[in-house]
């Protein structure tokens, strides 16, 4: 995207003094190309240990700090994670551009056993004062709506807010939104999918991160124009999953976005699960399709480094 068509991804709510610092995040961010790639590192909450810590994970990934080794050494363009883990590792590591995530819970109550809730963890305002006394870059700041659970009232007002105070304060605002609960038969369902992706933008957020369709069992980056379509100028993101061969993550991700219309990905799985160069590797292929148009081929010669 040139800076003209980034201007018209401002929202309106967004004072007129703070537009410039939007803008300049946006550009930042997704390399002038409106795409982002986003760095997950909130799992160590939402997953608790299981994807640090076990069969074909190094051992290094048990430790929070591999995840700020990456994030400071590979090209990203967001790391997401909680604003605890923040202060206890961004004095170390100032040079990450950090996306606060506000609310978690963990997977130890079953969905078939209560319809989730994540609730707020802090607010924006305090967040932002901590930026201002430390010098700590926040580009924006992240929130789980479960779309379907009984308490989509409360996530979906909570949501709402956090976005407005983001823009209002010139920062972007990401939204999960998966639909979950014992309502939800199939979360992959790309019809859902696509409903979720317009409660996103009707949130006002920046972008969405969605679950990937599937239509039995298999991906077709045809099934993501449905959502894309759906999301208007709210940027489509599909989460990364669980850990693939490099190749086949590269690839799907590169028809997400030039098949099926998304303007980027949040991954965690597909890069900390792996030892720290590797890790970097993996991050900069996934950046360089994804915010420096570059082709398959490119980025698979970048893991070959």
């Amino acid at each position: 995207m040139r800076k003209l068509d980034l201007m018209r991804l401002i929202p309106a709510d967004v004072p007129p003094d703070k537009k410039g610092k939007f803008l300049e995040i946006l550009e930042r961010t997704t390399n002038n190309t409106g795409r982002l790639m986003l760095f997950a590192g909130d799992q160590k909450v939402e997953h608790l240990n299981d994807d640090f810590y076990g069969p074909g994970i190094p051992p290094e990934d048990n430790d929070p700090e591999h995840l700020f080794k990456i994030a400071s050494k590979a090209k990203i363009s967001v790391f997401a994670t909680q604003f605890g883990l923040i202060c206890r590792y961004a004095q170390t590591y100032k040079n990450i551009p950090y996306l606060v995530k506000i609310n978690s819970k963990t997977n130890i109550i079953p969905y078939s056993a209560k319809d989730p809730y994540s609730q707020q963890w802090l607010e924006i305002e305090d967040m932002l004062e901590f930026e201002r006394y430390s010098g700590i870059p926040i580009m924006g700041f992240g929130y789980t709506v479960y779309l379907g659970s009984e308490h989509e009232h409360s996530m979906l007002k909570e949501a709402a807010t956090i976005v407005h105070q983001a823009h209002k304060a010139g920062k972007l605002a990401v939204l999960w939104i998966y639909p979950k609960g014992k309502f939800i038969k199939d979360e992959h369902d790309p019809h859902l999918i696509a409903g979720a992706a317009g409660v996103g933008v009707c949130l006002g957020a920046d972008f969405v991160k969605v679950k990937v369709p599937y239509k039995d069992g298999r991906f077709d980056p045809t099934l993501l124009k449905e959502a894309t379509q759906a999301a208007g100028n709210c940027g489509v993101l599909c989460e990364g999953g669980k850990k693939i061969d490099e190749k086949e993550f590269l690839q799907e991700l590169y028809e997400q976005i030039h098949r099926g219309g998304a303007r980027g990905n949040g991954t965690g799985r597909n890069i900390h699960q792996r030892p720290l160069q590797e890790a970097i590797k993996m991050a900069n292929a996934i950046y360089a399709i994804t915010c420096e148009n570059k082709t398959l081929q490119e980025a698979l010669r970048i893991l070959q480094k």
